[in-house]
């Protein structure tokens, strides 16, 4: 059974889009647009924006015909990616907007200003724990600070440190342990 999309050829279609011809955009259009709007749908979940991903999937096929690429895949599979990205794009993009009345926008700003004040004293007791910190570990030999320093702020394993300090893994192991230790003591 042979179907009109069987028929169709994408390829030279989209060659004739990049060549400007626009009778060659209304052949996919016709040929595509119920199918690449179900797409957009499922993606977008609803009507309208699926409509306007659609439309602007096409002002993107036109205007990007020219840089299909016959070698690396089909012409349709290249169409529906389009779509496909344009929905997910708009998608992302309706996740940062987030329209709400006035009333909660008012309650919102009200909750953000208690958050920030919140965040500039809890920033100012991190400072000062930071500062506390510092002088511990500047107590610490210097061999054992790099250790831990090494674990916890660049995340290297043991055996990465072993090799970076160029020092035994149990010798390693042993002055994290003891140098926790000696930090745990410092801060309480």
């Amino acid at each position: 059974m042979t179907t009109a999309t069987d028929d169709f050829d994408y390829e030279r279609a989209l060659q004739a889009c990049a060549s400007g011809d626009r009778q060659a955009l209304q052949d996919i259009y016709r040929q595509e647009s119920r199918h690449l709007l179900g797409v957009a749908l499922r993606i977008v979940r609803q009507r309208q924006q699926a409509e306007d991903v659609v439309h602007d999937a096409f002002m993107k096929i036109w205007t990007q015909a020219a840089s299909f690429d016959p070698q690396r895949g089909a012409g349709r599979g290249w169409i529906y990616s389009v779509v496909r990205h344009q929905a997910l794009n708009a998608v992302r993009s309706q996740g940062r907007e987030v329209s709400v009345d006035e009333e909660t926008a008012e309650a919102l700003d009200a909750e953000h200003s208690i958050a920030a004040h919140a965040e500039v004293a809890d920033a100012f007791e991190l400072n000062m724990s930071l500062g506390r910190l510092n002088d511990c570990l500047a107590r610490l030999e210097p061999a054992r600070r790099n250790c831990i320093l090494y674990a916890y702020v660049d995340g290297c394993s043991h055996g990465e440190i072993a090799e970076r300090t160029r020092t035994p893994l149990g010798t390693v192991k042993a002055w994290i342990r003891r140098g926790m230790g000696s930090l745990k003591e410092c801060m309480a």
